[in-house]
C-alpha cells in the first residue's frame, strides 16, 4: 500500500508537469500561427488530455467490460463539467467566446443525447452506431479546421499579425516537443495515479461500479484537471473550458465509438441515472452565458458546479 501511495504521488508530479508542458506549448503554437485558443483547447489538447480514458476504454472492450468502457466515459465526462470546469470557474472566471456558448457547448449537448439515445435502443452500442460516433467525430474535427481558419473574426475581434517589441520569437519545434513530452507526461501520470488508486480501493472491498464512476472517471480526469486548472491559472480561459468541452465530445465521439468498433458495448440501464445527470449538466453549462455575469462562468457557477458534483457522489452511493 505504502508503494501504491508512492507511485500516485509520482503520477501527480508527472500530470502537473505534463500539464504545464502542454498547455504552454499549445498556447505558444496558437499565438504563432494566430490560431484562436478555443481550437487548440478542442483538438490538441482535449485529445492529448483524454489518453487515459481511451486507454482505459479501450482496453476495457478488449477485455469484455463494457460495463467498464461506458462507465468510465460517463462518470469522466461528468467529472470534466461538475468538477473541473467547477474548480476552474472558482479559481478564476472563465469567459466563454461566441463559438464556444453558440457552437461548441450545443455540439456537446446533441453528442451526449445521441449517445444516450444509442444506449436506450436496444441496450447494446452496436458497430454501426460506433462507426456513426467516428463519423461525427470526422465532422466535429473538419469543423475546428474550418473555424481555426476565420481566427478570431467569428467573435468580432483581429489579431494583429505584427510582434511588438516586447514579443519574442516563438519556435515551432520546441513548443511542438513540449506539447508531445507533456501528452506522455499526463498519460504516464494518469496510468500511475489510476492503477495504484484502484488497487487501494480494492483493498477496502470497493465495487467495481464505484471504483469505475468515481476513482477511474476522477483518475482518468486527472490531465484535465490539472490541465485546465493550470491554464485558468495563467489566463487561458479558451484552453480551459476548450480542454474541457472538447474532451467530452472527443469522449464520446472517439473513444465510444473506437471501443464499439472493437466489440458492441452491452448497456447497463443502471447508468441512466448518471445519463440524465450529464446531460442536465450540459444544460446548465449552456445557461451560464445568460446568467449575469454574461458571458462568462463566475466563480458563484463555479461553486454551483462543485456543490451539484458532491450531490452527484452522494446519490452514487446512496443509489
Amino acid at each position: 500500500m505504502v508503494l501504491s501511495i508512492i507511485f500516485i504521488i509520482i503520477g501527480f508530479a508527472l500530470l502537473i508537469k505534463g500539464a504545464d508542458f502542454l498547455v504552454d506549448g499549445a498556447s505558444n503554437v496558437a499565438k504563432k500561427f494566430h490560431i484562436p485558443e478555443i481550437i487548440i483547447g478542442l483538438t490538441i489538447v482535449s485529445m492529448g488530455t483524454s489518453m487515459p480514458e481511451l486507454f482505459v476504454s479501450a482496453t476495457s472492450a478488449l477485455n469484455g467490460s463494457a460495463d467498464m468502457a461506458i462507465g468510465n466515459i460517463v462518470g469522466s465526462n461528468i467529472c470534466n463539467l461538475l468538477l473541473i470546469l467547477g474548480l476552474s470557474a472558482f479559481i478564476k472566471p472563465v469567459i466563454f467566446q461566441r463559438e464556444t456558448r453558440l457552437i461548441e457547448i450545443p455540439i456537446c449537448l446533441i453528442v451526449t443525447i445521441i449517445f444516450t439515445i444509442f444506449c436506450n435502443t436496444d441496450g447494446t452500442i452496436s458497430k454501426v452506431e460506433g462507426i456513426i460516433l467516428i463519423v461525427l467525430f470526422l465532422l466535429f474535427i473538419i469543423y475546428t479546421i474550418i473555424m481555426s481558419k476565420k481566427g478570431n473574426k467569428f467573435d468580432g475581434t483581429e489579431e494583429s499579425n505584427e510582434l511588438t517589441v516586447q514579443d519574442k520569437p516563438i519556435s515551432i519545434t520546441k513548443n511542438i516537443l513540449f506539447i508531445i513530452i507533456g501528452i506522455i507526461g499526463l498519460k504516464i501520470g494518469g496510468d500511475l495515479t489510476v492503477d495504484n488508486a484502484t488497487n487501494i480501493a480494492r483493498m477496502f472491498n470497493v465495487s467495481e461500479k464505484i471504483i469505475g464512476l468515481t476513482i477511474l472517471a476522477v483518475g482518468t480526469s486527472l490531465p484535465e484537471l490539472v490541465t485546465s486548472v493550470t491554464a485558468a491559472i495563467k489566463g487561458n480561459s479558451d484552453i480551459a473550458i476548450g480542454n474541457i468541452v472538447g474532451s467530452n465530445i472527443f469522449n464520446i465521439l472517439f473513444i465510444i465509438g473506437v471501443s464499439a468498433l472493437i466489440t458492441p458495448l452491452a448497456y447497463n440501464f443502471t447508468y441512466n441515472i448518471q445519463m440524465i445527470i450529464l446531460i442536465a449538466a450540459t444544460i446548465i453549462l449552456a445557461l451560464f452565458p445568460a446568467i449575469p455575469p454574461k458571458n462568462e462562468m463566475s466563480r458563484m457557477n463555479g461553486l454551483i458546479y462543485f456543490i451539484l458534483y458532491l450531490v452527484y457522489l452522494a446519490i452514487l452511493f446512496v443509489v
